[in-house]
């Protein structure tokens, strides 16, 4: 079997027709039970939207869950009993993307402190030979972003940009990629 590129050997307009297929931006239905829908844009170091990027979410589910091999639980192939597989893909058209989505429980970190609930991010685009990979975390857990391992080290300016901010029935999420406000990246 042949191997293809994979999103780090490609960049520019390839995500827009051949890594936006099947997988989708809906991670649940619009309308299940505790859905939730993250919106944002991504934008460069010069405040411009970048139309061509990918966002990648991947989370736990709402009892925190992966549902992969990792995970602990019995039940772990259907975290929710509802195939909630938490990926999810989507290409930045004129710079946003919108997810919908369950607001994962919290998870122990490799140290075994839990984690606030949070959303893993993979940001992929034109000019990024590898990945970005970033958090995104909720504005209605207070304690639970206080005590967060991650969070808990970084200056206040630096955790705002890793917390998601109501926005009518949406939550807002803007990736800033350099520059003033710039979004929070890990190492990983």
């Amino acid at each position: 079997m042949p191997l293809g590129a994979t999103p780090s050997q490609t960049v520019g307009p390839f995500f827009g027709y051949a890594l936006l297929g099947p997988i989708g931006s809906e991670l649940v239905a619009p309308g299940t039970s505790g859905a939730i829908r993250i919106e944002g844009v991504v934008t460069d170091g010069n405040g411009e939207v970048v139309p061509d990027a990918m966002v990648e979410l991947w989370q736990a589910d709402a009892a925190g869950g992966h549902g992969g091999p990792r995970d602990p639980r019995p039940d772990r192939s259907e975290p929710d009993g509802a195939g909630f597989g938490g990926f999810g893909r989507c290409g930045t058209e004129d710079g946003g993307f919108s997810f919908v989505t369950v607001k994962p429980a919290r998870v122990p970190s490799p140290g075994g402190a839990l984690q606030a609930p949070h959303i893993d991010v993979s940001v992929f685009a034109r000019g990024l030979l590898k990945h970005l990979v970033t958090r995104i975390y909720f504005p209605d857990e207070d304690e639970a972003n206080a005590a967060d391992p991650l969070l808990s080290a970084l200056a206040a300016d630096e955790r705002a940009t890793l917390v998601a901010v109501p926005d009518g029935d949406v939550l807002r999420f803007d990736i800033r990629l350099q520059g003033e406000g710039q979004t929070v990246f890990l190492a990983v």
